[in-house]
């Protein structure tokens, strides 16, 4: 009968200040995702990025875009991917349109590398929806140390 006694703390809880302990059992039963289902979650750019000797290639999923509509910003190490996606639906019974729904909106990406990049060298390809990108590094620039005579 000992092995079943739990030992009993009333200050335990207020002793832990833990307000929204069981805030997770509030919302257990609470289920909205059949009330979600209907609405798409807004696009995301996907990538990898692999680090070479003199080079950084990246493979970005940007599906639904055109060509157009896809920007590269450089600046030193920084790197900003940026697409304006356009999506329209339709629904028609017969000859009348049921439901209609249109999202436009920008999508972007923004990392930091750990070279600086030779902006002039960048060559980027965009077929079936996966952008490549060859980021070249830039060139050390040797330092020079001056002597004081």
């Amino acid at each position: 009968m000992a092995r079943n006694l739990m030992h009993f703390d009333p200050f335990g809880e207020v002793a832990r200040f833990e307000p929204f302990g069981r805030i997770g059992e509030f919302f257990k039963d609470f289920n909205l995702a059949p009330a979600l289902r209907a609405y798409e979650a807004e696009p995301r750019i996907k990538m990898d990025v692999v680090e070479k000797d003199k080079e950084y290639m990246v493979k970005a999923e940007i599906p639904g875009v055109k060509k157009e509509d896809i920007k590269i910003d450089v600046n030193g190490s920084q790197v900003t991917i940026s697409a304006e996606t356009k999506r329209e639906k339709e629904e028609k019974e017969g000859e009348t349109v049921v439901r209609s729904e249109r999202y436009y909106g920008q999508q972007y990406r923004s990392f930091t590398l750990a070279h600086d990049i030779d902006d002039e060298k960048v060559v980027a390809r965009y077929q079936d929806g996966v952008l490549e990108i060859v980021l070249p590094k830039k060139a050390a620039s040797v330092s020079k140390k001056i002597t004081v005579s």
